[in-house]
């Protein structure tokens, strides 16, 4: 049994855990919000430890990735459960789920980087459901992992603590932030989640030097508005306007009876994004001008893609071959 990090006894054999800013008060043999973060007989645990739901050898652009590595592929895992409580979920089979709803594989740290390895990836993504509940499990499959050479990633809601966050930057190459919202009272109605922890977050991974990349999956009549997206857009802009931001087209899931986000609604929001920011993609939706990377001083493709098939085809290492303008890009 592993125990966890990040809680405290609190009376009797109640605990409080502090992962993540939910900071549940968790009694015996019952779980936190997570649905894998189990006291079990005054010890906190996590239950899905090495336990997996979901492994695949994925483009790194799935992630969505664009600016790190382009045209690789990434070693990605998953287990189950969320923090959060997303109405809306893509993945709710999983992040929903909790260790005794959904079948699950052992695979150890060892295994993992093994496996990532033999696959000749350019490293390991914690992804699918919210890897960093996964907390313990991808702190010793990260060290292993850089220690091989191997790139971590994470994709992820972003809903953790500091100290936490904190441990996990060194051992960190990417990351990809989904943002519901610059609206707190979205997070808190259809996230059941607060907005200020996830700016946080995204504020110290870039402040911490890692490659960020940030996420927006798109509602239409939730977040979707010009002022949503004048908000989102310029909060972006300025922490770093080259930051690459992804609008991911929604399609009805979990409690969420949405029809799919209209093509005419991602169009006018990528738009409107490009106003602002050097690069702005659409994801879920055949679009492949909206999915490439083009520089953003003299306008000529940088980077050329057609669903997962990618070719760099502007690009001289980290530069426009054209102009010479460095791109904020990972390559390698």
């Amino acid at each position: 049994m592993v125990e966890a990090r990040f809680w405290n006894t609190v009376t009797g054999k109640k605990v409080q855990c502090f992962l993540c800013p939910h900071h549940c008060m968790i009694s015996a043999q019952k779980s936190g919000i997570c649905r894998v973060r189990t006291n079990q007989n005054g010890i906190l645990v996590p239950e899905t430890y090495a336990r997996v739901s979901s492994i695949a050898v994925d483009p790194v652009e799935k992630k969505p990735l664009y600016h790190f590595f382009p045209g690789s592929r990434i070693f990605s895992m998953g287990s189950v459960g969320c923090n959060l409580g997303c109405y809306f979920c893509q993945n709710w089979r999983i992040s929903q789920a909790s260790p005794l709803e959904c079948p699950l594989q052992d695979v150890s740290p060892e295994e993992a980087v093994k496996r990532a390895m033999e696959e000749n990836t350019v490293g390991i993504a914690f992804t699918y459901n919210e890897p960093f509940i996964w907390w313990e499990y991808v702190f010793d499959t990260a060290k292993l992992a850089r220690k091989k050479g191997l790139k971590v990633v994470f994709v992820t809601n972003g809903y953790i603590e500091k100290e936490p966050l904190r441990e996990l930057l060194p051992l960190s190459d990417a990351m990809n932030i989904d943002l519901k919202a610059m609206d707190d009272s979205f997070y808190r109605k259809y996230c059941k989640g607060r907005l200020q922890p996830v700016i946080d977050t995204i504020t110290m991974i870039h402040e911490a030097g890692i490659h960020l990349e940030i996420t927006n999956l798109l509602l239409a009549g939730l977040n979707d508005s010009p002022v949503a997206i004048e908000r989102l857009v310029e909060w972006v802009y300025n922490l770093d306007s080259e930051i690459p931001l992804h609008f991911s087209r929604a399609f009805p899931a979990y409690q969420c009876n949405l029809p799919p986000t209209p093509p005419a609604v991602m169009g006018r929001v990528w738009r409107q994004a490009r106003e602002k920011l050097s690069y702005v993609y659409q994801g879920n939706i055949a679009a492949d001008e909206a999915s490439s990377t083009f520089c953003s001083s003299c306008g000529k493709l940088l980077v050329e893609r057609s669903g997962y098939a990618v070719s760099s085809v502007g690009l001289q290492r980290d530069r426009c071959r054209h102009c010479g303008k460095q791109v904020k890009m990972v390559v390698k």
